[in-house]
């Protein structure tokens, strides 16, 4: 590290140390009346105020995720929670780029090391790989994100928890009309309807995205919509479907670029793109049901069930030469999802020893049937189109899994929280073309996780707090994929293990309805973690590295500063490197290179930094707000060879609120990067072609209107 990053490091440690001191020392003396409650429910599976939980939750409101947002990305509100690193890619045929406390930052596909989910419902299979894009941020209630220890009791796959909760329903009935529209082509259009009469309770919600997107060959469709549905069964039960369902026709790849080709022109499309016209499309369709009974005034019960399809066309910029190789599975991937599960949970109440008790105990099971297909992309000289049959597999991955928590206060200063999650994760292969008619290959995992965590009620606002959790990480069916990148090697990846990981933590939290500060201290010691070995020809094959560390602090600041002003801070210091050497792919066609012990983990940032300030003038309804956002620099590959730049970006909203006589109408304008800089928000880990870098756009504009109507 530099000497000017290491006295930026120091100064943003100290300058929050000093802030959260303060921010101690003001809440000993405030009124307990004032103390500031965020209330959740991820940490416990039941409601609990975040202050008395001896865990790192953040809650995102309706108002921080829609005010003067265009509500498509998770990106959007994420940037403002630490310990949190989302990436948006400007590549719609490829997910947001999501790491938890460094978990997650080298998956090549969808969401790896982080759980998801949607109003209870899974976003990932229990492979441990997640999806987000039936996320609706336009109908979200809320989003809570949990870090640390007690991800854990969420099971495989959990190195952080990410949760979304749709709205519920206003009394009468509302109907919301919105249209965004913005650079590069940005448009959005959505409409909301909800209410609440008698027993009933309901909200659907349905938007249409589109854009032509920051880079040539990256123009991207989204329609997306999503409805609950709640009844009141009686006083002590009720019953809330969820159903949504997600479209994308065929959304553009540009790929990466070379650092060559991101010096000449960042917007351009990747080498081959264009040509053989890679893309993505995708369907997918969900539903769920949650019944909720209190049994006695100590007991309650929850049942969840939820079933959907999810079907995943890509087409790969591979060249024809290397496809002609009849062991190559193909650059166009087709892949048929079927899932469902269950989960099923009692939460008792009661006093022991003069103390209340909360223990939580429950079973779930996930099941994954996939269908997967893969094809040459090119006819004869047609380029890009479905070829010649490549693969043809059936895929079957499921868990089962117990897990109990319990609660105890033995005395008013003190609480304890301790729990067990036992997991079993089975993967199977059968592969057709080989016609054995039975499964040729597959692979079982187990862990019993425990997590225990205590707080120490210091003063009436000033929360200490102490936590430990063993979590595992199995590979998802993409990491098991591929035995190497040019198909020599077929069948599965199934000498992969678990990675396995130690996450302890320690922490304050202190505030009043003024003034609320969080600070914490992490130390996560991983066995076998999981890594690229090689990433070519849009293959990337998986290896068990030796021992990782991920240590560092989290501090956010809140503060309501009077005359209609408001201001957050948060920071990250993150220090994720290995402790053995290892080897890896570093050129095509694959060169066997040494990474060296203390190489930082690629695609993640060692400090970040989100600070904001507010304001509101009530009479005229008018709302500002400036966000600055910096990220120091992160590496592309295991020997740190190559690395995208830090970067500091400044964003701009400003808007007015009308509300009269049922209607309530808004006008927001959004200006991100008001300073023009060029910058590069994501990277493609390993990729052997040295295309790693995904680059960002420059100053843009984005124009929101809404009116709603309520009887």
């Amino acid at each position: 590290m530099a000497a000017g990053r290491v006295r930026l490091t120091r100064v943003l440690l100290g300058s929050c140390c000093v802030t959260i001191a303060l921010s101690v020392a003001q809440a000993v003396r405030a009124d307990p009346s004032q103390e500031l409650s965020t209330i959740v429910v991820t940490a416990t599976r039941a409601p609990e105020s975040s202050e008395e939980l001896p865990v790192s939750i953040d809650r995102i409101d309706a108002a921080d995720i829609t005010q003067g947002k265009m509500q498509v990305n998770l990106s959007e509100s994420l940037d403002a929670i630490t310990g949190v690193s989302v990436q948006n890619r400007q590549n719609y045929a490829q997910d947001l780029q999501i790491s938890v406390r460094g978990f997650g930052a080298r998956s090549q596909f969808g969401v790896r090391g982080v759980r998801l989910y949607s109003d209870g419902i899974p976003g990932t299979m229990p492979d441990g790989q997640g999806q987000f894009s039936q996320f609706d941020l336009g109908s979200a209630r809320d989003i809570e994100v949990l870090r640390g220890p007690f991800s854990a009791l969420y099971g495989n796959s959990s190195g952080g928890v990410i949760s979304i909760f749709t709205r519920d329903g206003q009394p009468g009935f509302g109907l919301t009309g919105t249209v965004e529209v913005g650079s590069l082509g940005t448009e959005r259009y959505a409409l909301l309807a909800d209410g609440a009469e008698g027993n009933v309770n309901y909200v659907l919600d349905a938007s249409h995205f589109q854009t032509d997107g920051f880079r040539d060959h990256s123009e991207a469709q989204r329609n997306l919509i999503n409805g609950k549905l709640r009844v009141d069964l009686d006083d002590s039960s009720r019953l809330t479907f969820v159903a949504n369902a997600v479209t994308t026709p065929s959304n553009q790849d540009p790929l990466g670029l070379t650092a060559a080709q991101l010096a000449s022109d960042p917007a351009q499309a990747g080498v081959n793109s264009e040509l053989y016209n890679s893309r993505k499309s995708l369907n997918q369709e969900q539903v769920g049901m949650l019944y909720e009974r209190e049994l006695t005034s100590t007991d309650t019960l929850q049942a969840m069930v939820y079933g959907g399809h999810r079907a995943t066309v890509q087409y790969q910029a591979i060249p024809r030469s290397t496809e002609n190789s009849p062991t190559n599975p193909g650059g166009v991937i087709d892949l048929n999802r079927f899932y469902a599960g269950t989960d099923i949970h009692l939460t008792d109440r009661r006093d022991l020893l003069g103390g209340p008790l909360q223990w939580t105990a429950g079973v779930s099971f996930d099941n994954l049937e996939e269908h997967r297909k893969g094809f040459t992309n090119f006819i004869g000289e047609e380029l890009g189109v479905e070829g010649m049959l490549r693969r043809l597999e059936n895929n079957r991955v499921y868990d089962v899994d117990e897990y109990l928590q319990a609660q105890w206060d033995p005395a008013p200063r003190w609480r304890g929280i301790v729990g067990l999650r036992n997991s079993v994760v089975e993967v199977a292969d059968h592969d057709l073309l080989q016609g054995t008619g039975s499964p040729d290959s597959g692979v079982r995992y187990s862990s019993a996780n425990p997590v225990a965590g205590v707080v120490f009620r210091a003063a009436s606002l000033v929360h200490l707090y102490g936590s430990y959790g063993r979590g595992f990480e199995t590979p998802t069916l993409n990491d098991l994929a591929y035995r190497s990148t040019d198909g020599s090697l077929p069948g599965l990846n199934l000498g992969l293990q678990a990675a396995r990981s130690d996450n302890y933590e320690l922490g304050i939290k202190a505030g009043e309805q003024r003034l609320h500060a969080d600070l914490a201290g992490f130390y996560i010691h991983t066995q076998d973690e999981l890594a690229v070995q090689s990433n070519a020809a849009g293959k990337s094959v998986y290896q068990n590295i030796g021992p990782t560390q991920r240590k560092g602090i989290e501090s956010s600041i809140d503060a309501t500063l009077g005359w209609g002003f408001s201001s957050r801070l948060a920071y990250t210091y993150l220090d994720a490197v290995t402790l053995e050497p290892y080897t890896t792919c570093a050129a095509a066609p694959c060169k066997h290179v040494l990474v060296p012990v203390g190489s930082h983990l690629p695609a993640v940032p060692e400090d970040q930094l989100y600070a904001s300030l507010n304001w509101g003038y009530s009479p005229l309804g008018f709302k500002a707000a400036v966000e600055v956002i910096a990220r120091a620099q992160i590496f592309a590959d295991d020997r740190n060879f190559a690395a995208a730049d830090g970067y500091t970006i400044a964003n701009l909203r400003l808007g007015f609120e009308q509300q009269s006589s049922g209607w309530h109408a808004s006008e927001y304008v959004r200006i991100d990067n008001i300073g023009n800089h060029p910058y590069v928000g994501s990277v493609i880990v390993n990729e052997t072609s040295q295309r790693f870098f995904e680059p960002e756009p420059g100053r843009t504009f984005d124009l929101m209107f809404s009116i709603s109507r309520r009887d």
